[in-house]
């Protein structure tokens, strides 16, 4: 028996590896097993042995176990068995992280946990325990110093496979770290999951106490000596170990009444005469007594929530109110008094956190793993099949810690938020603090905090960001200032610390509003509750995607007004100077410090961001800007509808970004110059002098290739540096990333300095290689602050030499430490006389000393774990030495994440400097990006010529469409003059198909090319500055909004001529077609008629209605344009020239086009005879030409001369301009 004892004691650290099993189930032996134990198997094939046999077979269990020593063997049925036994068979260790006690509890522990621990041999087989007789236990077992003593375990883990079974498709199995220990703790925080499949008892049996760390009470029920055992039909794999007491002498008795059928080994008892599995027909089993224990409890997996907490089936917010309740808050849940006092330690952790963040997806930190719980879990196994199981009395599922960022990024993209809540101390960490603590209400578990809340619209995490745009959060104000509707706007870059503040009046249909919703595709919105008007809150559906997040906050109190807002932003912290005294507002914000909407709407953002656990982190920056969707003065207006119409971003065919113009010029190397790039695009100049600024620093870039070869060899891997300096304000950067920062700068430092040497004129680029900050001083200290090659490889900031004490003060400490170990191995080597004495760490039980089987060793060494060459042990001086060192390690790692925090604090005081030489690289690589564009343009290209006449002018000879020169081999170009000594307006017709949108979208998008300092894909460019690009495209209805095709026409029309100047540029493509043809008809000679003669815009007018020719024949500033064709008539088919003329088309050929499309003839035929017949357009045309014969006057000329004559009545309207005058005089003349 005294070898049979030795072979229990196993290393703690360890758990026995067991033999790799065929997929049976639990309760069957292999083949294989039962053919190598035959004799075994077949002695209980018979009727129940005799006391004799018994105490034969005992002995023979002896002998053959007596070489086995620390031999692991135990299978599944062995492990299923021993729970029959016994309830004090050894529990299965927690996966809970170990936390070193100290030895003299460890001491006083052992005697009754070894009476458990040598219960069985691991080597014995199934028939061997069945006749085994009970045995005293040797107290010999001592734990070991990372353990503590008297902790009571409360639950069971299954075996290896089990283990696996949940996180087999997220990491691969590691059996090593999977070994059952023989000295239990709870105090080890990592989880590992069981598959209950096996498990089919009750959950009373399966106790986690995830109050992992806490003094746990028993929850086991113990088992009556006297009452008779049942026949059972199952193991119970997680039935709970009973208290550490001595074994009753009648133990071993309890598994003789068990049937013989119970041992599988018959069913495969080879008999080639009988080929089905024989079963024993010697005894009948006694009929089944009824259970007079309590009944079983579901499986928390196996039922939804709501079946087990009452009030997650009704569910309430934080202040009681049901869903549908105006007031009803669903980031909330009300848990009663009455449950929460049922609550266990480790429960009442995760609902004090769960129940103010219900529509979260909450990730709650155990041990090396991330855990979901109850509805939780149940999104994340229906959304991805994660396994679900339980733990307490919840259902859970759970993810490596390794794969975290994955998985947020899974559950983010689905439009979820995502908590993530971590451990603030180990499990060493927390019994350090209770030994120190005299609080004896202090929590008795792990620390975990809130530590973060993710969204798809705050994301900080450059690894967790799809690209490298911008992603904003945006919260609006929306308010009426004189009957007007007026705005206030705060939105925020959240990985780079980039606010944004906007305050203005709009106009009834909201186009400022517009624009800065299509210019920004806020990802997520912070809005007042029932505040914002449905036409703006339809503007925001309309142009926001399916995965926006929408947050809606109560005013006042979450939401907050402007007097509050300022008080907070005063009394938080937020812009305290460097003494810590006065509060300074960065100079932007001080600005908009009185724009009451401004404000409320930073109060609301702030609010938010404070919720997610990110206000002072991106507050504390003071980088802010002001935004203004429409910029008046200096830019040329694009609008959110010309954005949309002009596919500057996305384009109309599935939203992507292939095909848009701002996909042809971004060729920009640094993720910082995109984003820069993208509002440069947004914001094209409209000054002269800056634009030609800008053609110059293209043109010497394109001519003089040798900078713009330095910087894009030299930036091609600089990393994303603009939101790695934010991180690091934050304190959040890995150790790698900020090595990344560092030699980032150390870069640019270098490259400027290359380029240096092109430097010395006055241009663009001149000025700002020379005004780039001198980063040789701030990143002098970090040259030897810390070695590197370790921040890379150990993910830690260890400082050199002298740079932090504390730090080298705690490094000596642990060198003392180890110096005293290797001295103590050295005198045990001498006292021994063996020189292969050696230090072996063995999972978490580490500095073992290693000693041959044939040496021997004090009394008083206790044995860890060994192999079949060595035993390792532990004694007092040794275990007081290891305790010495994992405490110092713990206050080693604080100090180790405080130096880090020093370091980054140090390096933000320098962030003005940083962030300048980041805005200056990302202009650098604008500038090179239009360079590069210009250069792919091909052939013809050109620089585009600015003038300043007075009467506005766009000229382009042979433009091709910028998107498509390099796509389409073909490309017909043209020649396009708006304005200068020819008409403003080209009223172009022509067949359908005929390429009449493409010259709209080129002219356009060559305008913007040109105005963003780009060369233009024609032979020659000429125009003057444009203030403003208007634009109404295509057919589009908004049934949401209940809005008809021809109101959303005539909505962007009015648009049209309430906003245009004189130098803007207009385009209308077929006004008119939403209605009748006689309404679209007057509409469109309407408007076309104001366009040209009232607002002397440059422009193109497309149109269908080829009376408007007739009618606009002579007018001065309206010139008829065509796309030449050639048509068929017998085959009715049309042949595209693409080619742009003088001229009023002959018709849309419409029939033509149908029978191209494959329209049945006789459908046409039929088609052309109505059309002859009832079409009025063409009529209305014949009676024009008709009526010129003799005095036609058009009716816009007689509409202007009846205005003039009314004179001044005070309707809108009523007058006609200066302009308007001259216009009509030409057209009088030139009747």
């Amino acid at each position: 028996m005294g070898e049979n004892s030795a072979t229990a004691i196993r290393t703690p650290a360890k758990t026995p590896s067991t033999a790799k099993k065929a997929p049976s189930t639990g309760k069957q032996q292999s083949i294989l097993g039962f053919f190598s134990r035959t004799g075994a198997a077949s002695s209980v094939a018979g009727a129940t042995p005799s006391p004799s046999a018994r105490s034969a077979s005992t002995t023979t269990t002896k002998r053959d176990a007596s070489p086995q020593c620390l031999k692991e063997t135990t299978t599944k049925s062995n492990s299923m068995l021993v729970s029959r036994r016994t309830a004090t068979a050894t529990p299965v260790p927690s996966s809970d992280a170990l936390e070193p006690s100290s030895s003299q509890e460890n001491r006083d522990a052992s005697t009754t946990k070894v009476a458990s621990l040598t219960r069985l041999s691991p080597a014995a087989t199934p028939a061997k325990i069945v006749k085994k007789q009970p045995v005293s236990a040797k107290p010999s077992l001592h734990s070991s110093p990372s353990r503590k003593a008297k902790k009571v375990v409360n639950y069971a883990e299954s075996s290896d496979e089990d283990d696996d079974a949940i996180f087999a498709a997220l990491k691969p199995r590691r059996s090593r770290q999977r070994r059952s220990r023989a000295a239990v703790s709870d105090e080890e925080d990592e989880d590992t999951y069981q598959d209950e499949a096996d498990n089919a008892e009750d959950d009373d049996d399966f106790v986690v106490s995830d109050d992992s760390d806490a003094p746990s009470k028993s929850k086991k029920r113990k088992r009556p000596p006297s009452r008779p055992t049942a026949p059972r039909k199952k193991s119970n794999l997680s039935s709970s170990p009973g208290p550490d007491l001595p074994v009753p002498a009648d133990d071993d008795e309890i598994m003789e009444d068990i049937p013989p059928s119970t041992s599988t080994a018959q069913k495969w008892k080879y008999d080639p005469d009988n080929v089905h599995p024989s079963g024993p027909t010697s005894r009948v089993p006694p009929p089944a007594q009824k259970s007079t224990g309590p009944k079983p409890k579901p499986k928390p997996h196996s039922k939804e929530p709501e079946e087990r907490y009452p009030w997650l089936a009704n569910i309430l917010d934080g202040n009681k109110n049901p869903p549908g309740h105006p007031d009803f808050d669903p980031t909330s849940i009300y848990i009663p008094p009455s449950a929460e006092r049922g609550f266990s330690a480790f429960e009442k952790q995760y609902w004090d956190i769960k129940k103010n963040l219900w529509d979260t997806i909450v990730f709650f930190k155990k041990g090396k793993f991330y855990e979901l719980y109850e509805n939780d879990a149940t999104i994340g196994h229906q959304l991805f099949d994660l396994k679900l199981t339980d733990r307490v009395n919840m259902r859970m599922v759970g993810v490596p810690e390794s794969s975290l960022d994955m998985w947020v990024n899974q559950f983010v993209a689905k439009g979820f938020k995502v908590a993530r809540v971590d451990q603030m101390e180990s499990a060493l960490g927390k019994e350090m603090r209770e030994r120190e603590s005299n609080d004896k209400k202090a929590e008795k578990i792990i620390r975990r905090e809130l530590t973060c809340i993710l969204t798809g619209g705050t994301l900080v995490d450059g690894a967790m960001l799809q690209d490298d745009m911008a992603t904003y959060c945006a919260a609006i104000k929306e308010s009426v200032v004189d009957e007007k509707p007026a705005f206030g706007i705060a939105f925020v870059d959240a990985a780079t610390g980039q606010f944004f503040l906007s305050e203005f009046e709009d106009d009834v249909d909201l186009t400022k509003f517009e624009t800065f919703v299509a210019q920004t595709s806020p990802r997520e919105l912070v809005l007042e509750k029932s505040r914002l008007s449905s036409k703006a809150l339809r503007i925001l559906k309309n142009n926001t995607g399916p995965t926006t997040i929408w947050n809606y906050l109560k005013p006042g109190t979450e939401f907050w007004d402007a007097d509050l807002a300022r008080r907070e932003l005063d009394c938080s912290g937020y812009f305290t100077s460097e003494e810590g005294q006065e509060v300074v507002w960065p100079k932007k914000l001080g600005e908009a410090r009185e724009k009451d909407l401004a404000m409320s709407a930073l109060g609301g953002l702030t609010h938010y961001l404070r919720i997610l656990k990110l206000d002072q982190s991106l507050l504390s920056q003071g980088n802010f800007e002001s935004y203004n969707p429409i910029h008046r003065n200096g830019t040329l207006i694009l609008d959110g509808q010309s954005l949309i119409n002009l596919e500057v971003f996305a384009n109309t065919v599935n939203g992507g970004p292939e095909g848009t113009l701002f996909s042809l010029l971004n060729r920009c190397i640094t993720p910082f110059g995109k984003r820069l790039f993208r509002q440069w695009v947004c914001h094209p100049l409209c000054n002269i002098q800056k634009i030609n600024e800008r053609l110059d620093a293209v043109d010497m870039l394109i001519a003089d290739r040798s900078i713009l070869q330095q910087f894009s060899s030299q930036m091609a891997k600089m990393p994303d540096l603009e939101r790695l300096i934010s991180r690091i304000h934050a304190g959040a950067c890995r150790p790698e990333d900020f090595v990344r920062v560092l030699e980032g700068f150390e870069q640019i430092d270098y490259t400027m300095a290359l380029l240096g040497a092109f430097g010395g004129g006055n241009g663009l680029v001149d000025r700002l290689i020379a005004s780039m900050p001198n980063l040789k001083e701030p990143l002098g200290y970090w040259e030897t602050a810390f070695d590197r090659r370790k921040a890379r490889d150990s993910k830690l900031l260890i400082p050199e030499r002298g740079v932090e004490e504390d730090f080298d003060r705690s490094q000596d400490e642990l060198a003392r430490i180890k110096d005293e170990l290797h001295a103590l191995l050295e005198r045990q080597k001498t006292a021994l006389k063996c020189k292969t004495l050696k230090f072996t760490d063995v999972g978490k039980e580490i500095y073992q000393i290693e000693v041959p089987k044939s040496v021997k060793v004090p009394a008083s060494w206790r044995q860890m774990s060994a192999t079949s060459a060595v035993k390792r042990y532990y004694f007092r001086e040794l275990e007081d030495l290891v305790r010495e060192l994992q405490e110092a390690e713990e206050t080693h790692s604080q100090i180790v994440k405080e130096v880090a925090s020093r370091f980054f604090r140090r390096f933000d005081m320098d962030y003005e400097v940083w962030l300048q030489a980041i805005r200056i690289i990302a202009q650098l690589d604008c500038l090179i990006s239009l360079a590069k564009s210009s250069s792919a343009l091909g052939m013809p290209s050109c620089r585009p010529v600015f003038v300043d006449d007075e009467r506005s002018v766009v000229e382009f000879k042979e433009l091709r469409h910028p998107c498509m020169a390099n796509t389409v081999a073909d490309f017909i170009p043209n020649d396009i003059k708006l304005g200068g000594d020819e008409a403003k307006i080209n009223l172009l017709t022509g067949a359908n198909a005929a390429g009449k949108s493409t010259i709209l979208r080129m002219s356009c998008i060559a305008v913007i090319m040109a105005q963003i300092g780009c060369h233009v894909p024609a032979a020659s460019a000429r125009l003057t500055p444009i203030d403003r690009i208007m634009s109404r495209l295509g057919a589009n209805d908004n049934i949401f909004a209940a809005q008809s095709t021809f109101f959303v026409e005539l909505s962007e029309t009015k648009k049209i001529l309430a906003e245009a100047t004189p130098r803007s540029l207009v385009i209308l493509d077929e006004l008119g077609r939403g209605t009748s043809s006689y309404d679209g008809v007057a509409v469109a000679q309407a408007v076309l008629h104001h366009v040209a003669s009232h607002i002397g815009c440059v422009g193109f007018f497309a149109t269908h209605y080829h009376s408007l020719a007739a009618e606009f024949a002579h007018h001065p500033e309206v010139r008829a344009r065509r796309m030449q064709i050639r048509v068929d008539e017998r085959e009715r088919r049309v042949t595209f020239l693409y080619r742009l003329e003088d001229g009023v088309a002959e018709g849309s050929f419409g029939m033509h086009c149908a029978a191209m499309c494959g329209i049945p003839r006789r459908v046409i035929d039929r088609a052309e005879v109505a059309a002859r017949e009832w079409e009025h357009t063409s009529r209305l045309k014949e009676s024009l030409e008709r009526a010129k014969m003799g005095c036609y006057l058009p009716l816009g000329v007689l509409s202007d001369v009846a205005s003039l004559l009314r004179g001044g009545d005070g309707r809108e309207g009523g007058e006609v301009g200066e302009r308007g005058v001259e216009v009509l005089l030409r057209a009088i003349e030139a009747l």
